[in-house]
């Protein structure tokens, strides 16, 4: 399990749950039901860092919550 926060919402739209990364830039993920779009968007993060590993690129720490005012 990542300790990355993850904020996961319906979306009418898409008609999908919404899994989101903040922390991850362009790091989310969908699902039918919450727990799939959970569970996919743990595997997207593992690729995130996977490939931020391959291209150098820095991979920020987990801060865990977020605050928005």
């Amino acid at each position: 399990m990542s300790k990355y926060e993850i904020i996961i919402y319906w979306s009418a739209d898409d008609r999908a749950f919404i899994a989101e990364v903040p922390e991850l830039p362009g790091c989310a993920a969908d699902g039918a039901t919450y727990k799939e779009a959970l569970t996919n968007v743990e595997v997207i993060i593992k690729e995130w860092i996977a490939t931020a590993k391959e291209l150098g690129r820095p991979i920020p720490q987990p801060k865990g919550r977020l605050v928005f005012a």
